[in-house]
């Protein structure tokens, strides 16, 4: 298993850098998130702490959440002080979920037709790291895929958005993953059958 560091600002979909040696902390009271719990990174999906440690960086002892990624089979670590701006939050409840799928279940908007605009907005929707962005981006490119094609760069941002739902969801609701994603594909299907049909 390979072990990133990713402490520094995103600037695309994903961008790693091999972290230092660690080493093991005892401080690790009155922490936001503690061991075990599980938590999302956004642009990367659903994570659990599995260990909280720290290391020598230049002339500073840096404490670090070790976070497993299963999704990728990636191990990352997020400094303790830049959880907030990283992104870094606890899973969302049964209700925000409710909330998510029940957008899936809207009209969706029209959107722009150039699709280099359509993927920075959409980009900057699944950064915001929150399930209701990322459930709006599902439906916004589900619903334009029907229309056209959507170009290669596109099509893989909605299956990571896709993913990244599908992911949270099923944690938050206790379902199997392949339910989730069938019952957000059903909801789909249903709105793009009455808009066809209207």
């Amino acid at each position: 298993m390979r072990v990133y560091n990713l402490s520094i600002p995103l600037t695309t979909l994903y961008h790693f850098v091999i972290m230092w040696p660690m080493g093991k902390n005892n401080n690790t009271t009155n922490l936001e998130y503690s061991v075990g719990q599980q938590i999302v990174y956004p642009l990367h999906g659903v994570g659990k702490i599995i260990n909280i440690e720290e290391k020598q960086f230049k002339d500073n002892r840096i404490l670090y959440y070790v976070i497993y990624i299963e999704v990728s089979d990636m191990t990352v670590m997020i400094p303790v002080d830049k959880t907030e701006e990283r992104g870094i939050r606890p899973i969302v409840s049964s209700k925000e979920s409710q909330k998510a799928l029940n957008i899936i279940s809207e009209e969706y908007e029209p959107v722009p037709s150039d699709w280099k605009i359509r993927y920075q907005m959409n980009l900057d929707l699944l950064k915001s790291g929150t399930v209701l962005n990322i459930a709006t981006v599902v439906r916004t490119l589900y619903h334009r895929s029907r229309v056209k094609e959507l170009p290669i760069l596109e099509r893989k941002l909605y299956d990571n958005a896709l993913q990244l739902l599908v992911d949270e969801i099923s944690f938050s609701l206790e379902k199997e993953k392949s339910e989730v994603e069938e019952m957000i594909y059903k909801k789909m299907e249903a709105v793009a059958s009455n808009t066809e049909s209207s």
